[in-house]
């Protein structure tokens, strides 16, 4: 089985490996243009504007030539990395220097500074290249140490599953779980990989061992009961991995990933849950930025603060309890926009609601009321995009009666949403508009990327004119 190469450039491309190319190239142009700077001003005492050039135009060319030469890919390793990047060094050295000489501009540039500019950077470049990669190792090898897995099935296909994920690479496996119908196999027990119970007590045995996530290895004969598993295992937090039973099979044309030289299709997994490097990316980006949105629109959210406060009796804010990312509950934030009240039962703000000021009704309506979460997404309970996150009770009425309704949770619930600019905003009185909405949570958690987060922020002032908001 064989992977065609993608440019990190490319749509589509995991997260990670975007991470790994943009940070090696952030690192590499940084030590490059300081090192040009400090041999010019060592030289010259000034950085001249044909040094400046020459910087700005070596950083732009590089991106390419490294995309080119795969100088930066998450595929290569330590001796294979440093080849490829020579060769990418070698042939942007040789581009300046056509380019230089077509211009006629080669005599104004010192040729003991671009000398030692060309060793030294390749040098210093290749050294950082080699660290940064361990670090990016490193930092794989402790993700995959601390999510715990286990398989469901106990034949032949699974043990020899348990063996590669434990020893190949590096996974935590806790053990196997039996259909039930199936004894283990060559009928004995396994002691390095024990069955942990029967798929009757899956639900048991998922929360006792905090499993982060399931392999299905199951023969060909039990494929029927795949479809049931999946379903039940959509809403228990964790990431599915199917392991067919392709052994008398022909594959032709398939589309699969690559275990180990095992055949896997991945049944649950969002870019987010299966790279960390997409959650660290979306994590960092959307803090930065409502740490920025908390400082300018600070005059704002004072003069909410205290329109709340004159306006009826009560705290400023107004805090719940709701379900974020895998299902861990979080307190989150809002300006108060109803009257103190106390409910048996929770109920959704309706058109005309009673409960709701005069303040509140214009802070709902404008979605103010919802500018305190920036400091959730600080914490990190909450990110500036994502399903928003619903009552508890909310979640435990709607969960018996949408399939997959919970699989929501798999992200961090977000302040707007793809729900939220597609007009389902508001109540959902209905079944069916619950439905809608959950369907395109999960088409958003399916189809992320920080393009598609950044359309949803643009689009997100306009749905503010919608009438489902009350």
């Amino acid at each position: 089985m064989t992977h065609r190469y993608q440019s990190p450039l490319a749509p589509g491309v995991r997260a990670t490996d975007k991470l790994i190319f943009w940070s090696h190239w952030a690192l590499a142009t940084a030590i490059q243009t300081s090192l040009l700077i400090f041999l010019t001003l060592n030289k010259t005492s000034d950085v001249a504007s044909h040094y400046r050039l020459l910087i700005i135009v070596s950083s732009l060319i590089s991106v390419p030539l490294c995309v080119l030469f795969r100088a930066f890919s998450s595929q290569n390793g330590y001796l294979i990395g440093l080849a490829r990047f020579a060769a990418a060094w070698a042939t942007l050295m040789a581009t300046l220097t056509f380019l230089a000489f077509v211009t006629k501009t080669s005599e104004l540039f010192s040729r003991e500074v671009i000398l030692q500019w060309i060793v030294g950077g390749a040098v210093l470049q290749g050294t950082a290249l080699v660290g940064l990669q361990s670090v990016f190792l490193r930092l794989d090898r402790n993700h995959r140490n601390s999510r715990p897995s286990l398989i469901i099935g106990t034949g032949r296909l699974a043990l020899d599953l348990a063996t590669k994920l434990s020893h190949e690479r590096g996974e935590v496996m806790l053990g196997l779980v039996s259909l039930g119908t199936a004894a283990p196999f060559n009928g004995e027990e396994n002691s390095q990989f024990p069955t942990l119970g029967a798929v009757s007590e899956l639900r048991r045995i998922l929360k006792d061992n905090d499993v982060s996530r399931v392999y299905i290895a199951l023969p060909a004969k039990e494929a029927d009961q795949i479809e049931d598993l999946y379903v039940d295992l959509l809403d228990a937090q964790v990431d599915v991995v199917w392991i067919p039973d392709f052994a008398n099979l022909k594959l032709l044309n398939h589309s699969v990933h690559d275990l180990g030289g095992m055949p896997a299709i991945h049944l649950n997994e969002s870019p987010l849950t299966s790279d960390p490097g997409a959650a660290l990316m979306k994590s960092f980006l959307e803090r930065g930025l409502a740490l920025f949105g908390l400082v300018m629109l600070a005059p704002l959210l004072i003069a909410c603060a205290l329109a709340v406060k004159l306006s009826s009796p009560g705290p400023v804010l107004f805090r719940q309890e709701r379900h974020g990312w895998n299902g861990a509950i979080i307190e989150v934030l809002k300006f108060r926009s109803m009257r103190v009240h106390t409910d048996n039962q929770l109920k959704q703000a309706q058109k005309g609601d009673p409960r709701v000021t005069p303040v509140g009704r214009i802070l709902r309506r404008t979605s103010l009321d919802e500018l305190p979460q920036l400091i959730n997404v600080i914490k990190g309970d909450m990110a500036l995009v994502g399903p928003r996150p619903h009552a508890v009770v909310h979640n435990d009425y709607y969960s018996d009666k949408i399939i997959a309704y919970m699989a929501r949770h798999r992200i961090k619930p977000g302040i707007t949403g793809m729900a939220q600019i597609s007009g389902y905003r508001g109540e959902t009185e209905t079944l069916e508009k619950m439905q809608k909405r959950v369907e395109l949570d999960l088409a958003y958690i399916n189809q992320w990327s920080l393009w598609l987060d950044m359309k949803i922020l643009l689009k997100t002032p306009l749905s503010l004119f919608s009438d489902d908001i009350y």
